[in-house]
């Protein structure tokens, strides 16, 4: 297993829906932790990459309903 962690920036915080729908996300096999940052307006998602990529971490998260703008580089 090797372990990513990425950070998403989001326009609209999470209502009590998208946090909902969230709770799915959690469950899918690959997806660890899952951290909303408020004051920063950010998602940090640590996966499994040898079973999921970046892309679908992004398509789990939009269907979800967080407006997610890409991905931010970590250093």
């Amino acid at each position: 297993m090797t372990y990513l962690e990425a950070v998403y920036p989001y326009q609209t915080p999470p209502g009590e829906a998208e946090l909902r729908a969230i709770d799915s996300v959690r469950e899918v096999y690959g997806i660890q932790r899952i951290q909303f940052n408020e004051k920063e307006r950010t998602v940090r998602v640590r996966f499994d990459a040898s079973r999921m990529k970046g892309d679908a971490v992004v398509r789990l998260l939009r269907q979800a309903g967080i407006d997610v703008q890409g991905e931010m580089v970590l250093a």
